[in-house]
């Protein structure tokens, strides 16, 4: 579709997709903090963990660009005013949820780190921002919505995993819980309106028999994709999974550790459920 995603087509009903693993900071990002700042934001090596996925049949679509860039797990109505200079001509979220994570700086497009530095010594252009929707947020989404759209017309329903990765100790501007120790797994469904309970228990209980902690819906319910793509009324299950960054790499490097493989192993084995669950039998 385009160069700033990565979508593989699959066969299977399991939809995986990765909205935050871009690594490719675009020439027209023109930030002002530091590069490593920026580098925490990214889900780092989650297309590594997941990229058996393609050669088993399951749709894939990645972000190239990095989530500071634009955040393609938000909404695009979840836009700071205050970052442009001139009034934004499009419509703007009033929802106090989705304006809690602005106030954070974390709209679809970033003012702060997630330390609370800010991304930019200037104001943007409200061309510069509608060019990043168009280019990169409305291709992502569209890939998504086809891969779903194919996966439930082929097999009559459809699952759809938000593939994440998360700090093992929450940052001061990251979430509405700062400073708190993360589980080795949060499995966010929207307080199960994004795929229905019976999904979520099973994909808790399936980590949690391989050994790890895991917590449903906290302090990650899920966001946009699982949002806007889940309908589990529809056989249209979206499911968020957060896996710990302790597990699989060095915070501060960046460098993948000796839990790499064994936790990739399981993610395939857990990828390896999903693609062979029907959720109306659950």
């Amino acid at each position: 579709m385009t160069s700033s995603i990565r979508y593989l087509p699959g066969s299977s009903s399991l939809v995986l997709d990765s909205p935050h693993s871009g690594t490719a900071y675009p020439a027209d990002f023109a930030y002002a903090c530091d590069l490593q700042a920026l580098r925490s934001a990214e889900d780092t090596h989650v297309d590594k963990l997941y990229d058996f996925a393609p050669g088993l049949g399951v749709h894939w679509i990645e972000a190239m660009f990095p989530r500071s860039y634009l955040d393609a797990n938000r909404d695009t109505t979840e836009i700071d005013v205050s970052l442009f200079d001139a009034p934004w001509p499009d419509a703007v979220a009033t929802d106090p949820k989705m304006l809690a994570k602005v106030k954070l700086g974390k709209g679809v497009i970033w003012r702060t780190t997630d330390d609370g530095v800010p991304l930019y010594d200037r104001q943007l252009s409200v061309a510069e921002v509608q060019a990043r929707i168009a280019n990169c947020w409305q291709p992502y989404y569209a890939a998504v919505a086809e891969a779903i759209d194919a996966a439930h017309v082929q097999h009559g329903y459809s699952i759809h995993v938000n593939c994440h990765s998360m700090p093992a100790i929450a940052s001061s501007h990251a979430t509405e819980f700062p400073g708190e120790a993360h589980a080795d797994f949060v499995i966010g469904n929207r307080d199960h309106t994004t795929c229905s309970p019976a999904l979520a228990e099973l994909v808790r209980d399936h980590l949690s028999r391989l050994g790890y902690q895991v917590s449903l819906n906290h302090p990650y319910k899920g966001v946009e994709l699982v949002r806007r793509f889940g309908a589990p009324e529809e056989d249209r299950h979206s499911v968020q999974i957060e896996v710990n960054r302790k597990l699989y790499m060095d915070e501060k490097t960046f460098e993948l550790n000796a839990g790499y493989a064994p936790l990739k192993a399981n993610l395939r084995s857990l990828v390896d459920v999903l693609r062979n669950t029907d959720p109306r039998q659950l």
